[in-house]
């Protein structure tokens, strides 16, 4: 109990004011010793006193309320049935008793300066961080004040001479304690309050946060998903959006595209009219922009979506944007590119006419077809009719993008008076069945077996390509073939030098003079004499006159159609092409190349038709042709129906057994080499099985006169170690193809090389080529693959573009860079013999730093599934 509670109370006590100290001190004191000796000792204390400490022992408690002692008096009173009423007096009394016991007393008195402040502190101590409790006047009773008697009255006479100073003092003190007790709690209070409104504002704005992400996650997840209408099995597509979705048997997303790029914004969609819908098919109609069409059809176990868009205005041309990052898969097909980009999704170029031409100053190659295969299991086919224009990762995106445009080249002549898009995209789960399931098939209906016999000798026998400057370099070349002594006699390829100009179709009579004899005498060595010719007429030719009297040649359009339309092509600057549409053009062309046959046996054509590009820009056939490429498909067709072809030089659509397709020239230089491979992957992939590829070391310049008199041939020879990594390459491919001898070199290793080679080669790998060129005819698939379709569940194998196999059972990786003596290698999952040392590797990883001398190259052999190590 603390002195405290005796203090404010102490008007309670009768006598003199100091005795009534004394007697509180004196209490004190015994209760403070007896608490010290654990109530061994008994203290002797007033009456009133005693009554005073039972009623005050709640009030020094800090946990209870400071007011219990006056609901005491209350129930007491209220027992008694009576209220407690105080007089004006009694109030008066109270009060004075109150202000006189809040401070201190004018002399200082050490009961309230350190009696009551150390206690405070100790109270303080034991209770951090709570404030001091606030001291009040307790309202004197009644009974106590009767007890006081005249004691009372005997005071005030004191009392009243000093009321005066301490009821000043006594304000004072109350002021000053209200003071430093309001303020920090006003602070604590304002800090609370603000505390809270921070709180208050930082939920609200979370709340905010929050409603804000529910309403975007709805809309996402509505217009995703909700307007993203099942059309087909398999297929999404968000009308609103205009976004594409094409899914897996297992539900994983493998085909992504934004359509109809362009539409006007706020251009509303709305079903079709009832006479333009067809039948099981899904007609959506955007106001005077464009329509589109969208069907399925299932086969093989494969589903098939089919796009078709009809633009409805001259300012619109359809446009579909594919996603080709690297989430959705690698992407093979099209043809030769630009940089040669393999996969297709590593390469850019800008909208363009997918139309052939030369690579070196157009974007794409000499050989294309619409069709593209994606790693995850689907294929993109376009129609064959369609305006097509094609982009890849144009304008720093990576979006794969298909456009139907007119044009007044390449698209001159049109089906519809608007662009259509049309396209077929097939998926399923594998995209080695797929392909198989889309490649064509049963090339050998209608083969005939002088046309097998061809293409098993282009396999097995090389191919000479020479410059005829006259009949001592052809004489003199077939000459030095036999002189190897290790290689086969194989095709003579003459190029269009033979003719006195382009165009002519018969042999030049001052350079040879007895070509019948020179010919007979290299048929008897065993070679085979094939003669390159072309559609393109110069206008110094002597059937130039002739064919423009026939009409034969391609007019130029918007004039009159008796002038040709002339372009250049190779060392002709001014020539005309023979209209094949025409039906006159094809018996005057036959009647040309037969003549050829009979005068001088020849044994095969090669046909040099050029590119699109090399069209007169204005041509006007007599058939109007969608697409300039048309051209050379016809000319081919038309041709092999009478006359015997080996090859050509450009296509777009396979043609028949046995011609084979040429890959498009390549320079004599590194670089050069590095995108013979991928070439050949990807024509092989695209429908073209039975290729021939370019010149070993390069199509560099063919040997030229040095007019001396024993007819020698100053060569301008590839690279040696260039030549001899070509020469490792070619080895492995269907075709191969000479332009300069090995035995041209002085440095007798290269003759060396190519003698093992050329033995590697009868051996090991003509048998693989002829057993797969069979499987080819009934399966289309192509003789040289790549990896992944070995294994294309295999992630490595889909981007490996340095190294091919031979069929599924030779895996070849030849070094492609100056000076290199060892690469990386990466072999598909089975059991493998290392061509160079014998040794067994295991399949599915990376051989590292694997070595490769300057007269080897790594090449490894698939052995059984059952093979130990």
């Amino acid at each position: 109990m603390s002195s405290r509670n005796f203090e404010g109370n102490r008007s309670n006590f009768p006598g003199k004011p100091s005795d009534n100290v004394n007697v509180v001190v004196n209490a004190t004191k015994q209760e403070n010793n007896q608490e010290t000796d654990n109530d061994t000792k008994t203290v002797k204390v007033l009456p009133e006193v005693t009554a005073l400490r039972a009623t005050n022992i709640r009030k020094t408690s800090i946990s209870m309320p400071s007011k219990l002692n006056e609901m005491d008096d209350l129930r007491i009173d209220r027992q008694n049935g009576t209220a407690s009423k105080f007089t004006r007096e009694e109030s008066e009394t109270s009060s004075s008793v109150t202000f006189s016991n809040s401070g201190s007393t004018p002399n200082g008195s050490p009961l309230g300066s350190e009696t009551e402040e150390e206690a405070n502190d100790e109270e303080l101590a034991k209770v951090p961080l709570q404030a001091p409790p606030r001291r009040k006047g307790r309202i004197v009773s009644s009974s106590v004040s009767e007890k006081m008697g005249n004691d009372a009255t005997e005071l005030s006479g004191v009392q009243s001479a000093t009321s005066t100073i301490t009821s000043v003092n006594s304000i004072s003190s109350l002021l000053k304690e209200k003071l430093q007790l309001s303020l920090p709690q006003a602070l604590r209070s304002s800090a609370r309050r603000q505390n809270a409104d921070y709180r208050l504002k930082a939920f609200v704005g979370i709340l905010f946060l929050c409603i804000v992400f529910l309403v975007g996650f709805a809309h996402i997840y509505y217009t995703q998903h909700v307007l993203q209408r099942a059309y087909f099995d398999k297929f999404r597509f968000n009308k609103n959006e205009r976004v594409m979705r094409v899914y897996s048997s297992t539900g994983a997303e493998i085909v992504a595209a934004r359509l109809g790029e362009g539409i006007p914004p706020n251009t509303g969609v709305y079903p079709c009219l009832p006479h333009h819908l067809r039948q099981d098919s899904v007609c959506l109609e955007w106001l005077q922009q464009t329509r589109l069409y969208l069907a399925e059809t299932k086969r093989e176990g494969m589903h098939c979506y089919h796009v078709t868009w009809q633009s409805l205005s001259p300012y619109y041309n359809p446009k579909d944007c594919f996603d080709w990052s690297s989430k959705r898969g690698h992407w093979y097909g099209a043809g030769q590119i630009q940089n040669m980009a393999y996969p297709l999704e590593r390469g850019r170029l800008e909208l363009s006419p997918f139309i052939t031409g030369d690579v070196r100053k157009h974007s794409f190659g000499n050989v294309l077809k619409r069709y593209f295969l994606n790693s995850k299991g689907a294929t993109i086919l376009v129609d064959p009719e369609t305006p097509l224009y094609v982009s890849i990762n144009a304008n720093r995106t990576t979006d794969f993008c298909l456009q139907a445009k007119h044009d007044a080249f390449a698209y001159i002549n049109h089906l519809t008076p608007l662009p259509q898009l049309n396209y077929t995209i097939c998926a399923t789960d594998n995209m080695k069945s797929l392909h198989s399931s889309m490649a064509e098939k049963s090339l050998w209906d209608g083969l005939k077996p002088e046309e097998l016999h061809a293409v098993h000798s282009l396999l097995s026998e090389p191919v000479w390509q020479i410059s005829p400057i006259n009949e001592a370099a052809i004489y003199n070349y077939t000459e030095d073939v036999i002189a190897l002594g290790f290689l086969r006699q194989g095709h003579v390829l003459l190029s269009e030098e033979w003719q006195p100009s382009p165009g002519d179709f018969v042999l030049d009579e001052e350079r040879f003079p007895s070509m019948e004899e020179t010919i007979n005498i290299i048929h008897r060595r065993g070679f085979r004499i094939v003669f390159s010719i072309q559609p393109f007429i110069s206008t110094e030719s002597i059937n130039f006159k002739d064919a423009v009297a026939n009409r034969l040649l391609i007019s130029e359009r918007g004039s009159d159609p008796r002038i040709p339309a002339l372009t250049r092509y190779k060392q002709s600057n001014s020539a005309g092409v023979l209209d094949i549409t025409n039906n006159k053009t094809l018996p005057w062309l036959q009647t040309k190349l037969e003549s050829l046959i009979m005068k001088y046996h020849v044994d095969s054509f090669y046909l040099d038709l050029g590119t699109a590009q090399d069209m007169p820009h204005y041509y006007k056939c007599e058939e109007p042709l969608t697409n300039p490429d048309h051209y050379k498909t016809i000319f081919t067709r038309s041709i092999l129906g009478t006359i015997p072809v080996i090859g050509v030089s450009s296509a777009i659509s396979r043609p028949r057994a046995p011609v084979f397709v040429s890959l498009p020239p390549f320079p004599s230089s590194w670089k050069a080499i590095t995108t013979v491979i991928p070439t050949v992957l990807t024509y092989g992939m695209i429908g073209y099985p039975f290729i021939m590829p370019g010149a070993v070391g390069g199509d560099v310049a063919l040997p030229m006169s040095d007019n001396n008199p024993d007819n020698d041939f100053e060569v301008d020879l590839p690279d040696k170690e260039l030549y001899t990594r070509w020469l490792q390459l070619s080895t492995f491919l269907p075709v191969i193809r000479f332009t300069h001898l090995p035995s041209k070199y002085s440095d007798e290793s290269v003759l060396e090389i190519a003698k093992r080679l050329t033995t590697l080669r009868q051996k090991t790998v003509t048998p693989l080529l002829k057993k797969y060129a069979n499987e080819t005819l009934n399966t289309g698939l192509p003789i040289i693959r790549p990896l992944w379709m070995l294994d294309p569940a295999d992630p490595a194998c889909h981007v490996v573009v340095d190294e091919f196999s031979v069929g599924e059972e030779l895996i070849v990786a030849p070094v492609l860079y100056s000076g290199s003596r060892q690469r990386e290698v990466y072999l598909p999952a089975g059991v493998w013999r290392d061509g160079i040392d014998g040794s067994l590797r295991k399949g599915s990883r990376w051989i590292h730093n694997y070595r490769v001398a300057e007269d080897k190259v790594a090449y490894f052999v698939k052995m059984p599934d059952n093979t130990r190590f």
